[in-house]
């Protein structure tokens, strides 16, 4: 029974889990062009080189797009199975709700150490990958493209216009503008031209006819210079446009960065600063002491003897010669400044070696918590579905978007505060999981224990019974005030109402 129940569990779950995956993966891929789409338009980027760039980002958005996904599953798989009443069939047969989450918990264990894998040996190289090939397509200059009328500025040391083009190969009117860092730019100007681009597509050839070279030589600054003026009937001039290809830079460049580290290269790169990170303080004291002579006559058996008593003074200088005090205040101030220096430099160093360190514990966290995210965000997802009792996509998807934007809102602001050292690495990057982990436990309970946590009519009582209770204690609060403001009326004594009564 138990294991038809397992399979049952897992086949509802893996279903919603592949879907939400590659969605969510979709997504944030389409997040990531949105953003640099302006750096990559016009720039004739070759097909395979974007679909390598899509590969490696995302490689690199896994580790976010697997927690989404397993939350987002969890609640379905949950929801649609509360909301076809087969969680209460279970529960009625006497299978509790933590040994019917078993294989399912099991298998966010699995998902957890596969993603732990997958950062620890995959993302590394994914990063150095897609940082290199980034660069490489945002340095890129735009492609080729001559437009009628515009001055084409992109291949260096030339401005290219014509006026009119009959096809992509033939030119009308065209004007080059050639800079030889000369006295002024050369200039050619044709009536027509052809256009091609050699084989290896590393020069763009032109064969002007009907034209005129300009042209002044001569050294600047003297008049000695003369100008050439060169008719022609055909002339062909070639352009190097190798500037216009995609430079592949190596990966070496970046292999060294945080985030292109293994847990095992970070452990060394960590360890290393550390220990450099402790001699700042001998370098210091060695800094100061060159400039502090009296350091040189420091006697460690030195014993401490009563001073006879001086005359009080308010200063330093009031104890010095006036013949001495300028040049003991100028020599003061001297050392001083270089003191200053000295401290300012080793100071500037010793905040780059701590702002390195702290980035390489926040990558070694980071592995770890983001493979621990999975676990955590299944906790999450499989109480609330139970509890929701909704299936399908809509009420799922808005408590996972809820839930997913507390952990990110939260690791992003961990990231944040490492870096700008206000929290330390561990604290930053575990503050999500610090987090969401009692949020996880107490939706666990409230599911243990059937809880109506978003049943409308548990609310609809609820809010209903204390506007009763609001409108009983405000009408016996009304009554009570009318008692004390009315006043008691005394019927009047019938012995003082009689006549009087005469002697007669």
């Amino acid at each position: 029974m138990t294991k038809k129940l397992d399979i049952l569990v897992l086949k509802a779950f893996i279903g919603p889990f592949i879907a939400t995956f590659f969605l969510t993966l979709f997504v944030l891929i389409l997040q990531f062009f949105w953003l640099w789409i302006d750096d990559f338009v016009g720039k004739g980027i070759d097909t395979f080189i974007m679909l390598k760039l899509i590969l490696f980002l995302s490689a690199t958005l896994v580790p976010l797009a697997l927690p989404l996904a397993v939350l987002l599953s969890s609640i379905m798989t949950f929801g649609n199975l509360g909301e076809t009443f087969e969680l209460v069939a279970i529960k009625s047969a006497g299978i509790g709700l933590l040994r019917f989450m078993c294989p399912l918990l099991i298998t966010a264990i699995f998902l957890s150490g596969l993603a732990f894998l997958f950062n620890n040996y995959v993302i590394p190289v994914a990063n150095l990958k897609m940082k290199t090939l980034h660069n490489d397509v945002v340095n890129k200059k735009p492609a080729f493209d001559l437009k009628e009328g515009v001055f084409y500025t992109t291949i260096p040391d030339f401005a290219i216009k014509v006026s009119k083009k009959v096809n992509d190969s033939v030119l009308s009117n065209v004007i080059i503008y050639e800079q030889n860092r000369g006295l002024q730019d050369n200039i050619i100007a044709a009536k027509e031209g052809l256009m091609k681009v050699s084989r290896d597509k590393r020069f763009l050839e032109f064969t002007l006819v009907d034209g005129w070279r300009y042209q002044e030589d001569g050294p600047r600054g003297t008049t000695n210079t003369q100008f050439i003026r060169l008719g022609f009937k055909e002339y062909k001039k070639v352009l190097d446009i190798s500037a216009l290809r995609m430079n592949f830079t190596n990966d070496t460049v970046y292999k060294d960065r945080y985030e292109m580290l293994s847990v095992r290269q970070l452990s060394k790169v960590i360890d290393s600063l550390e220990r450099n990170n402790k001699k700042f303080t001998e370098r210091s004291s060695n800094d100061i002491r060159i400039y502090l002579d009296f350091m040189k006559y420091l006697d460690t058996g030195w014993v401490d003897v009563k001073i006879p008593p001086v005359k009080k003074v308010r200063s330093f200088a009031e104890l010095l010669p006036d013949s001495a005090r300028y040049t003991v205040v100028e020599q003061s101030a001297s050392y001083a400044n270089s003191i200053k220096t000295a401290l300012e430099g080793t100071s500037i160093d010793y905040d780059s070696k701590r702002k390195e360190l702290r980035l390489h514990l926040m990558t070694w966290h980071e592995k770890f918590t983001m493979s621990l995210a999975v676990l955590v965000l299944f906790m999450i997802g499989a109480p609330l579905g139970s509890i929701v009792r909704k299936g399908g996509v809509g009420t799922p998807i808005v408590f996972a978007i809820i839930f997913f934007v507390i952990f990110f809102l939260l690791n992003n602001f961990g990231k944040k505060f490492v870096k700008e050292d206000v929290l330390q690495p561990f604290a930053g990057m575990w503050l999500a999981t610090i987090v969401l982990v009692p949020i996880g436990m107490f939706l666990t309970y409230k599911a243990l224990h059937d809880s109506q946590l978003f049943n409308k009519e548990f609310y609809f009582r609820l809010f209903r019974g204390l506007r009763n209770l609001r409108y009983e204690a405000r009408s016996k609060k009304s009554e009570d005030r009318n008692e004390l403001v009315s006043p008691t009326i005394e019927e009047p004594q019938t012995s003082d109402l009689r006549p009087p009564t005469s002697d007669l």
